[in-house]
């Protein structure tokens, strides 16, 4: 074969390989139970929309209308429902929101996407209202069970990437009762792993609500993950390595947060926030590196449950512009979107009503820990954290792009990797 046919070759099955990531079908936000079929020429951010609208809808308007308790089901390991009940809808609420957040502090408001983000926008605070008032049929038992700490942070993230949208937006005894909620949950004593990370974040969210916070729950997160850093990128989680996404799902990502808002509260948290952002980059370069040529990842290690929030890390190292040196905003669209297209339209992702489903290609109730239940899979919205990012930026503009193991393994000579100690 000359040169010329193995260069137009390779083209080909790039060009074919990317087609076969977004090719494929994604239940439409119509009808919650109905499928429809994608033209893969419709923008990616389009594409995005429509899924966080499918996966979005059923929680936000049942917030909205203060039935989320009453509608939403409860999916989880036999003889765990009852206990799961206390947590789960807190679960559903912070997570989600954690996800959305970027798009609803920065989205556009004009046109069809605007007219969503401020329904959106409306709902999320109904549902903060409703979800931290004693007396609402959806109050969230913060301080009740071990894993409101858990959610509780997630919502205390949520409200640090969208300050004005999810707190001053807020009516003053919203605001009251929101700072009592996260103050509850003080009472639960993390373990010594990314539990920590949730501590923090608390006070991190009562911190930005003007409220005393305490700087040892902060400090001791931070140092403790810094004597637990294993190089590379990489954390343990507690004193030893995971073979999970916990880097993502939490780790990173909240550790920047924290640094966000408070390193210039210490000169000791100032001098690392250069190299947890270091960190982070090399942990986002191997993330994107883990998508296949056919949008799939190794599905390795607990809480898969939680989908394509295995990407939490990745999608904010987009949204803060600080991805790798070799890799492109436009990659990483393409793959994250050929990741979600072909985790959404797995037969049984969504129950009839429109739910997640317990599972991570398809519903697979055996994929959920004893800790998991339908409110955890909402983690998944973690990947959507770039639709922040304006429609004219280079995520979202630029050229449709093959990801790194589409370039490898369609013969395009690239450098080599190598691993960063710092």
């Amino acid at each position: 074969m000359n040169i010329l046919s193995h260069r137009h070759n390779r083209r080909s099955f790039l060009k074919q390989s990317l087609a076969t990531g977004v090719a494929t079908s994604l239940p439409s936000n119509t009808a919650w139970g109905e499928t429809s079929t994608i033209d893969t020429q419709e923008p990616h951010r389009k594409i995005w929309l429509r899924i966080i609208e499918r996966i979005s809808e059923p929680v936000l308007t049942s917030l909205g209308q203060r039935q989320l308790k009453a509608r939403m089901p409860i999916e989880a390991k036999a003889g765990e429902s009852e206990s799961r009940r206390k947590c789960t809808y807190l679960e559903a609420t912070g997570r989600l929101l954690s996800g959305l957040a970027p798009w609803l502090e920065r989205g556009p408001s004009a046109g069809k996407e605007g007219q969503l983000r401020q329904r959106y926008c409306d709902l999320a605070r109904a549902g903060i209202t409703s979800g931290t008032d004693p007396r609402s049929p959806d109050y969230m038992n913060f301080g009740e069970s071990r894993q409101t700490l858990v959610d509780t942070a997630f919502l205390a993230l949520a409200i640090s990437r969208a300050p004005t949208e999810l707190w001053q937006k807020l009516d003053k005894q919203t605001q009251q009762n929101l700072i009592t909620a996260l103050q509850a949950t003080r009472t639960i004593l993390p373990p010594a792993n990314n539990w920590l990370l949730f501590s923090a974040m608390v006070e991190v969210g009562l911190c930005l609500m003007g409220e005393q916070w305490d700087v040892m729950r902060v400090d001791y997160a931070i140092r403790q993950h810094e004597t637990w850093f294993l190089g590379d990128g990489t954390y343990g989680d507690g004193p030893h390595f995971h073979w999970d996404y916990y880097n993502s799902f939490v780790i990173h990502p909240m550790l920047l947060q924290v640094m966000d808002t408070m390193s210039e509260r210490s000169d000791a948290w100032k001098s690392l926030r250069p190299v947890t952002l270091q960190r982070a980059q090399r942990y986002a370069a191997i993330q994107e590196r883990m998508i296949s040529p056919e949008g799939t990842f190794p599905a390795i290690g607990r809480s898969l449950a939680y989908r394509f929030g295995a990407f939490h890390l990745l999608a904010d190292m987009s949204l803060r512009e600080q991805l790798p040196p070799d890799v492109s905003p436009q990659q990483v669209r393409c793959a994250l979107t050929a990741v979600m297209l072909k985790m959404t339209s797995a037969p049984g992702t969504f129950d009839s009503n429109g739910w997640l489903t317990i599972g991570f290609a398809g519903h697979q109730p055996g994929m959920g820990e004893t800790y998991i239940s339908t409110g955890s899979c909402y983690l998944c919205s973690a990947a959507w954290l770039p639709l922040g990012l304006p429609a004219d930026h280079t995520f979202w503009a630029g050229k449709t792009a093959p990801w790194t193991a589409q370039k490898l393994w369609g013969g395009e000579d690239m450098h080599t990797d190598h691993a960063v100690d710092a």
